[in-house]
């Protein structure tokens, strides 16, 4: 191995170090099993380049809807390593109806107007949203033709989403929500974290332990490359 890439491999070697001691000094912060959940069998995330946070909620939980400004706050300060997703549940035929209406929002590019506005709906004007009908006055009410609400809510594209929410939220093993997963791997719940803000304070803990572990397995390959 020349010089040049003996200095490469320390230099990768020590910015491990160096992230890994940062993210042990606060390894005592929260607890799994405490102040998180550790998930027995991770769940497959959806771009392994970025650091994937998951928040699953429901539009008709009073609790979601006042820890959306909080999140939506807390995401504008995420660095670009990391992605937040949202996954709707689903344990109940009605809230299907409103995983469907996501899904819908998202495909047809409103989920911008459309997701404080079924919130609203449901937190503010008390509506059900029990019936397709029901969500989509929602969806008109904000210019989307209806028609092309209703080709896409019985499409199979939301169809497939919605299914996949389903399958998400059983491998988190969700009890309630909001609850947010961290990289597929941990779970975190306001119940046990001490609540919403406390929430996210755990999540930056999380973020610290998984971004420490990229670290250390991309020095771990420098050093190998370099040999």
């Amino acid at each position: 191995m020349g010089p040049s890439l003996k200095i490469l491999a320390l230099k990768a070697l020590a910015t491990t170090v160096l992230v890994l001691t940062t993210t042990l000094a606060h390894a005592t912060d929260y607890v799994a099993g405490k102040h998180y959940v550790l998930l027995e069998t991770p769940v497959r995330t959806g771009d392994a380049s970025k650091i994937e946070v998951t928040e699953v909620f429901w539009y008709g939980c009073g609790h979601c809807y006042t820890f959306e400004p909080q999140l939506e706050k807390w995401s504008k300060t995420l660095p670009a390593d990391v992605v937040l997703s949202r996954s709707p549940a689903i344990w109940h035929p009605t809230m299907e109806l409103h995983a469907r209406a996501y899904y819908t929002a998202k495909a047809l590019n409103v989920l911008d107007a459309l997701h404080p506005a079924l919130f609203d709906a449901m937190n503010i004007s008390r509506d059900k949203l029990a019936t397709e009908d029901d969500i989509k006055k929602i969806f008109t009410a904000h210019g989307v033709d209806g028609d092309a609400f209703s080709k896409t809510f019985n499409s199979f594209g939301v169809g497939s989403a919605v299914g996949q929410a389903d399958a998400r939220q059983r491998g988190y093993k969700v009890t309630g929500t909001p609850e947010i997963v961290v990289e597929g791997k941990y779970r975190v719940s306001a119940s046990l974290a001490g609540g919403h803000a406390a929430m996210l304070a755990v999540v930056d803990h999380l973020l610290a332990i998984e971004r420490a572990a990229r670290a250390k397995h991309h020095g771990s390959d420098s050093a190998a490359t370099a040999k």
